[in-house]
């Protein structure tokens, strides 16, 4: 898409990273890793009688009881599902121009993104280094979080150039981040 069939675009953008057609993907596949890490999240809740596992023998029983899934007051994957629903919604909100309209939901949906990027890439680290086990829908929540990442860095990307815009001519930053006109 050119920049003039998209006039809700960026300024320089050659696509709209605000358009639907670029955040539902990612809305998408926030809502499959709610359902995986919920999925997860039930079976250490024992709400599950057992966890899938097609390839790892008992490995994701392995990773899903051990001490590190339950270092906090609630399972990791309990964490993963709410960070995976707090990405879902705050990618949906918001219209064409949420670049520039509220870059406060931008940087919300891009912390819940990079908080679920890091937290994918420790498990993946973890699994095999502390416990030598792997488990199939634990790795599936990592691939479904790194898909993520590329696509919304777009939309981050695009605020933050508006933002600093703003800021260059002489507009209040902190008042252009909570979509605030002068």
């Amino acid at each position: 898409m050119n920049q003039a069939a998209d006039p809700d675009a960026p300024p320089g953008w050659s696509c709209n990273p605000s358009a639907w057609p670029e955040r539902a993907p990612i809305v998408a596949l926030a809502l499959l890793g709610f359902v995986i890490a919920l999925y997860l999240a039930l079976y250490q809740w024992r709400m599950v009688e057992d966890v899938w596992e097609p390839f790892f023998g008992d490995g994701s029983l392995i990773i899903l009881d051990s001490p590190v899934s339950h270092l906090f007051p609630v399972p990791d994957a309990a964490l993963g599902a709410l960070g995976y629903l707090l990405a879902a919604a705050a990618g949906a909100a918001g219209g064409r121009r949420r670049w520039q309209t509220m870059p406060w939901m931008v940087a919300l949906f891009g912390i819940a993104e990079g908080l679920l990027g890091v937290m994918s890439l420790l498990l993946v680290i973890l699994q095999p280094v502390l416990f030598d086990a792997w488990c199939t829908l634990c790795l599936a929540s990592s691939v479904v979080s790194a898909a993520m990442i590329g696509p919304a860095t777009d939309e981050i990307l695009a605020s933050l150039q508006f933002l600093l815009r703003e800021k260059g001519r002489g507009r209040s930053f902190w008042r252009a981040f909570w979509g605030a006109r002068e």
